[in-house]
Parts: structure tokens; C-alpha cells; sequence
């Protein structure tokens, strides 16, 4: 018997084996297990330490696997307040102080003054624009030099449009979803604009 649609298990880490329940949006649409476990056997060094974002958090299941296998911060974004409740009342059962929980729009967050991230998890709505959109200001200085940037989206929906920086490092397809693990540059971006000449 399959488990409720509104459920899911950590896999990995101090965390293991914990139940998670989410509220039942329509709009929620968690990694599966075989995903998530292959993302962070990718991420299983860089994970340790890191700072993260979960920007379309959802069921947090990205954000809560890579605290429970030893990320020093996760930051989950999501526009629900249903989802930010969510959020905070697990955060509190698993006793995790290394968290901050944003109810806002994703765009709306990156117009805060950034902060650079090792990881960032993006995984927005199938059916809408926003990846593209997100993806550009994020290399705004919302990324730290080398950072990890992970991608889910339609199978059949090229990378050619992300930023040029974002270099491929693994690419897997499950189903109807491609699930992709990018390194952006080792180097901070230029600004010409903020250059003064000797």
C-alpha cells in the first residue's frame, strides 16, 4: 500500500528514517526518495558545512535532507504560509536551530541585499517561467565562488537557458523529471560598473 501523498521519509544522516508530514497543496510536488538519494550521494562532501537555499521549498524535503546530513544552514523560501508553518513546527520536533524559514516569493527574497550560498535547491512550479527568472539574480551575488547548484525540472526542458556560468556536473532523468547537479565559477563576477581605474 503506497504511503499518503502528503508524506515523506528522510534518507540519510542524523535524521534518518523520520517521517515527514506536509500540508496536502495541489502545488507541493516533493523529490522523490530515488532522487533525493541520488542528489546527495552527488553532494555527500560538499554538503558538510554548507550553507543553503531551499527557494521553492515545498515539503522541504531538500532543505531538511541536507541539514540532516550535516549542512550548517539551510534558508527555505516558499510563498505558502501554510508551507512556512510546516516548516517551523518540524524544524522544532528534529530540534534544529540551523534554519530560517521566509514566507515570501522566490523573486521577492532575491531582491534582499544577497548573501552568498554553497548549495542552492531550486526546484519551482513545472509550469512556469520562474527557473529562468531566478536563475539570473541569483548569480547577482547570491552564490558563493564554486557553489553547487541543483535543478529539477520537465525532463524534455533544455539548461541551454541558465546562466553560462552554471557549468553541468551530473544530469539523471526519472520519468517525466530531469534532475540536474551545476557548479556556477570558481570566480566572483566582475563589475565593471564598481571597477575604479588606476
Amino acid at each position: 500500500m503506497p504511503p499518503p501523498a502528503n508524506r515523506l521519509r528522510i534518507i540519510g544522516g542524523r535524521w534518518r528514517g523520520s517521517r515527514i508530514v506536509f500540508p496536502p497543496l495541489a502545488a507541493i510536488r516533493p523529490s522523490p526518495d530515488r532522487v533525493r538519494e541520488t542528489l546527495f550521494n552527488w553532494l555527500q562532501q560538499p554538503i558538510v558545512g554548507a550553507r543553503c537555499l531551499d527557494l521553492f521549498a515545498g515539503s522541504g524535503a531538500l532543505g531538511l535532507e541536507a541539514l540532516s546530513r550535516g549542512a550548517a544552514h539551510v534558508t527555505f523560501v516558499d510563498r505558502e504560509p501554510q508551507v512556512g508553518r510546516h516548516l517551523l513546527q518540524t524544524l522544532e520536533r528534529l530540534g534544529s536551530r540551523d534554519a530560517a524559514v521566509m514566507v515570501e516569493d522566490a523573486q521577492k527574497f532575491l531582491l534582499r541585499p544577497p548573501q552568498p550560498f554553497d548549495i542552492v535547491f531550486l526546484d519551482p512550479p513545472f509550469d512556469s517561467a520562474m527557473l529562468d527568472q531566478v536563475a539570473g539574480t541569483l548569480q547577482q551575488g547570491w552564490l558563493a565562488p564554486g557553489a553547487h547548484i541543483y535543478v529539477e525540472s520537465p525532463a524534455d526542458r533544455s539548461l541551454a537557458t541558465l546562466p553560462a556560468q552554471w557549468a553541468v556536473q551530473r544530469t539523471k532523468r526519472a520519468g517525466q523529471v530531469g534532475y540536474h547537479l551545476l557548479r556556477g565559477s570558481e570566480f566572483p563576477e566582475r563589475d565593471p560598473a564598481k571597477e575604479v581605474s588606476p
